[in-house]
């Protein structure tokens, strides 16, 4: 089991650090470019903020983007969202699927060791890389703070950094769902899955009859401008994340387990 998880870490690396690099890399820019713009956000903000549904959708109009933490909150935080979201459903997506398409398969289960094993090796292994994948971005974002000269939100940044973990273990949790029922790697549908969650959470944000069922969609808990202002996640979000992901990922080991995997 030590080496199925050994293995899946080593294979991912690659995966691992250009995404992370890329995201964070994204974000510390985003961060670094709030001095230079500092002057002319200050008289955009205001009108940012009474743009409407465009506002609602990115937060504008929960936090002034004339502030650093305002700042970070709508571009970092939209960068970071669905990048993360895009990285974890791009790596659980083909974490199962992969060992029939690929025609490993034959080998993986010759040896001494259960479907079972298999699968929770796998699972650990994408949430050890969602795990690094926070780490290095949230360093990337503290270094930002640190170049301006500004002091670190810790306890805000550390609430974001989280509840996205959370979130894209939930989003993981589904692609994974998907790797278990195919004999093909799904990527495509993987990453569908995070960018349909992504939009239903910006739609949700503008129409307003759908703004009371937010809740139940995984980017609720995490929008970065509710986080740095220092609002409270949506009632029942959480609790519905969790019991989707321990859903979905339930259905996994029963649909994997069980089937006749091709070889």
């Amino acid at each position: 089991m030590s080496a199925i998880f050994k293995q899946e870490l080593k294979l991912n690396l690659k995966s691992l650090l250009i995404w992370a690099l890329t995201v964070g890399g994204l974000g510390f820019i985003c961060v670094m470019m709030y001095k230079s713009m500092e002057g002319d956000v200050m008289e955009m903000a205001d009108s940012f903020s009474n743009m409407g549904a465009f506002s609602e959708a990115f937060g504008m109009s929960t936090l002034s983007i004339a502030t650093l933490a305002g700042f970070f909150a709508t571009e970092v935080g939209t960068v970071h969202g669905l990048g993360s979201a895009m990285f974890a459903a791009f790596l659980a997506s083909c974490m199962l699927s992969k060992e029939e398409d690929g025609h490993t398969g034959e080998f993986l289960y010759s040896l001494p060791v259960s479907r079972w094993k298999v699968v929770t090796s796998k699972c650990l292994a994408v949430i050890v890389n969602l795990i690094l994948f926070t780490l290095i971005c949230g360093i990337f974002y503290v270094m930002g703070f640190v170049c301006l000269g500004e002091d670190v939100l810790w306890e805000e940044l550390i609430r974001f950094l989280l509840s996205m973990l959370f979130m894209n273990v939930e989003v993981a949790s589904l692609a994974l769902l998907v790797s278990a029922v195919s004999q093909r790697n799904r990527m495509g549908v993987g990453l569908g899955i995070a960018l349909v969650l992504y939009v239903s959470d910006i739609t949700g944000r503008v129409v307003p009859d759908m703004k009371d069922y937010l809740f139940v969609e995984p980017f609720s808990f995490t929008n970065a401008s509710e986080i740095f202002a220092g609002i409270d996640a949506p009632e029942y979000s959480i609790p519905i994340a969790a019991a989707v992901t321990i859903a979905a990922l339930a259905a996994a080991y029963a649909v994997y387990l069980k089937r006749d995997l091709a070889s």
